[in-house]
C-alpha cells in the first residue's frame, strides 16, 4: 500500500456507523436523532476530545459570515462545533472516505448541511481555490503528514490574507519515540512528529506568522486524570473515540499515547498563526 492508503486504513473499518450506533444506544440515546451532546464524546477524535475543540474556538474570532477550513475533518465534530457556537460554514477535508461518509450523515441529521460540508481529499492537494477561506484549523492531524511544510504551505494558498490558523498539534518531546501503536499510527512507519522548533520554522517558511505557541501538557494530564476517575467511580470515560474508531487496538494504543505524554516523549503544543495581510 501507499502511504496515504496505510494511513486511511489505521482510521477504516467498513462499520464504523454501525458501530456508532450501537454506542449511542448504549448511552440511551436514538441514533435516528442524536443531539452534537450526544455525539460529542466520539465524534471529536483528538486530543482532549469536546473540551479542547471549546479551548481552540475561545482564542478566535469568527464571523457569521466567515468561511473556515477544517483540515483533517474525522467525523466531523468540531465543524458542526464551529458553525453552531459562531453561525459561519465550515468546509472539511479528510484523507478517510468512511469518515466523510459518516460526518456527511451526522451534519444532515443535526439539520446543519446547509453550513457544514465534508470532502475526501489529500490535504497537500487540496480541491479548493486560492484565498477562499477566512480562517482554518487543524486537530491532531499534522503527525501523519511527512512534508509538514507542504501541508502548511498548501493551507497559506487557501487562506485569505490576514487569515488565520489554528494548530492543536502532537510534537516529539525530548523522552525518544513513542511506542507504537497510538492513536494517530498502528507503526512508527506513518508516524511523523516534529519538534516545536521545526514547527515553528516549517510554520514561517510556509509564510505565517506564529502569534501564540504554547505546550498543553499540563492540561492534557489533567483532563486524563478526570477521565481515569471518571472510569473507577463506575462511569464513562470522557473521551471514547478511540475507542470507538479503533476497537480492539485502542487500549494499547492509549496506554502508549499516555506514557509517551507522561515520559515527554510526546508532547502537545497549541498555536494560533497568521497569513500577511497585502
Amino acid at each position: 500500500m501507499t502511504a496515504a492508503s496505510d494511513i486511511a486504513a489505521h482510521y477504516t473499518s467498513g462499520d464504523l456507523l454501525a458501530r456508532l450506533e450501537a454506542r449511542l444506544r448504549e448511552d440511551g440515546f436514538d441514533p435516528a436523532h442524536p443531539t452534537a451532546e450526544a455525539l460529542a464524546p466520539y465524534d471529536h477524535f483528538h486530543g482532549r476530545g469536546l473540551e479542547a475543540t471549546e479551548d481552540m474556538a475561545d482564542l478566535l474570532q469568527v464571523a457569521e459570515t466567515d468561511r473556515i477550513l477544517d483540515v483533517g475533518s474525522g467525523l466531523g465534530g468540531p465543524a458542526r462545533y464551529m458553525a453552531e457556537r459562531f453561525g459561519c460554514r465550515v468546509d472539511g477535508i479528510d484523507l478517510t472516505a468512511e469518515f466523510c461518509a459518516i460526518a456527511t450523515h451526522l451534519t444532515a441529521l443535526l439539520g446543519l448541511t446547509d453550513r457544514v460540508s465534508f470532502e475526501q481529499g489529500d490535504a497537500l492537494a487540496m480541491p479548493f481555490g486560492d484565498a477562499v477561506f477566512d480562517g482554518a484549523y487543524s486537530m491532531n492531524v499534522s503527525m501523519n503528514i511527512a512534508d509538514k511544510r507542504a501541508l502548511y504551505r498548501e493551507i497559506h494558498r487557501v487562506l485569505k490574507p490576514g487569515g488565520w490558523l489554528s494548530l492543536s498539534e502532537v510534537v516529539q518531546g525530548t523522552g525518544g519515540a513513542p511506542d507504537y501503536p497510538t492513536p494517530w499510527a498502528r507503526t512508527a512507519a506513518t508516524s511523523f512528529l516534529a519538534t516545536p522548533a521545526e514547527t515553528r520554522s516549517n510554520l514561517e517558511a510556509s509564510g505565517f506568522a506564529i502569534e501564540t505557541l504554547r505546550e498543553t501538557m499540563e492540561t492534557a494530564l489533567a483532563y486524563a486524570a478526570r477521565s481515569r476517575a471518571l472510569v473507577e467511580a463506575g462511569g464513562e470515560p470522557l473521551h471514547r473515540a478511540v475507542s470507538l474508531i479503533h476497537g480492539a487496538l485502542a487500549q494499547e494504543a492509549m496506554a502508549n499515547s499516555a506514557q509517551a505524554l507522561r515520559e515527554r516523549r510526546a508532547v502537545p503544543i497549541e498555536i494560533v498563526c497568521r497569513k500577511a495581510r497585502q
